[in-house]
């Protein structure tokens, strides 16, 4: 509840001066073969996620691109219309039930997903700030950000590296077995399935191919910015495009409202408005212009996904956090 209060502040704030009845006349003068190119390449960084994960996966468990990206944008629909970002459970749930892959070992694989975002989400940061001049309250962000975002990335890196080559016995070497029999004893039980869920995946040349596929992974997150620029007629290119995508992403870390509604906003126009000189009424209305094509071609993915699936959100979600408690309650 306060963290859709604070999002809600955020959004009311970001829109005081917005003149919303200028919003109409915006999208009527908008050059809409850019949104096109925007929508488009929103929709190519879920299919490089996909790929990313299927090549993760694929030592333990091989897995079909177009199921990857299935799971990924059900879990997309779930983190735009339901709290605390519960999609991120729930594809990895998918995958569980979808093949023969351990719940355990889907969900380790999303934790290097974000050992890898944060490798080169934390270059993009530095990049970020030799490049573009911050005000000082968003350099106090950022600073701080960055070095949380520093230390779990060095937590991970760690936890990955000591995984990768303890002694233990390689996946091809025989079958996977679920790794949550056999580990007792809260916490340590939870690191030894961890681990060894980490180990599986870690030995093998796709963990190496995953790691630089999260480069262009995150590169193309640019691309609908930079395309919203051009589409709603500001003289911004590709480097102010990426600065805004590296401080939007650092944003989204941060537990907030379903559909990141409010934060996304608030960073939107605070950049544009801060750094970028752009005017405050004008930033403001291109926040809400932005986070729609970002937002609407992941709800209606989902939704084709999910139809597909002949699946509800609400049931799916409740049985991944059922999955999720059954697994912690093994350990």
């Amino acid at each position: 509840m306060l963290i859709n209060l604070l999002s809600f502040g955020c959004l009311v704030w970001t829109l005081r001066d917005a003149k919303l009845g200028e919003l109409r006349e915006d999208l009527a003068t908008m050059d809409w073969k850019w949104v096109a190119v925007a929508v488009v390449a929103d929709i190519g960084i879920y299919f490089l996620q996909g790929l990313r994960w299927s090549l993760l996966l694929r030592p333990v468990e091989p897995v079909g691109f177009w199921r990857a990206v299935r799971a990924i944008y059900i879990g997309l629909f779930a983190n735009e219309v339901l709290p605390l970002r519960a999609g991120e459970v729930l594809r990895c749930y998918l995958l569980s039930i979808w093949t023969s892959l351990p719940f355990s070992v889907s969900l380790s694989s999303f934790v290097i997903e974000r050992i890898f975002d944060g490798i080169w989400l934390s270059l993009g940061l530095i990049l970020t700030l030799r490049l573009i001049a911050l005000p000082r309250h968003l350099r106090y962000l950022a600073d701080r950000g960055g070095w949380v975002l520093g230390l779990f990335v060095l937590g991970g890196v760690l936890l990955l590296g000591v995984a990768m080559f303890r002694r233990g016995r390689k996946p091809a070497e025989g079958p996977i077995v679920p790794p949550v029999a056999g580990f007792r004893g809260g916490w340590r039980g939870h690191f030894s399935v961890l681990m060894q869920d980490l180990g599986l995946i870690g030995h093998s040349r796709y963990l190496y191919l995953a790691l630089l596929l999260s480069l262009p992974y995150l590169l193309v997150q640019t691309i609908p910015v930079w395309a919203s620029f051009q589409g709603y007629g500001f003289d911004l290119g590709l480097v102010e495009a990426f600065a805004l995508m590296v401080i939007l992403r650092l944003g989204s870390v941060v537990p907030q409202a379903p559909g990141n509604l409010g934060l996304f906003q608030f960073l939107t126009k605070e950049v544009l408005e801060k750094i970028f000189n752009v005017v405050p009424d004008q930033a403001a209305r291109f926040s809400l212009v932005l986070w729609g094509i970002v937002t609407l071609p992941l709800l209606i993915g989902g939704f084709i996904a999910l139809w597909i699936e002949e699946a509800d959100i609400v049931d799916l979600t409740r049985a991944a956090e059922k999955g999720a408690a059954d697994l912690r309650s093994h350990n």
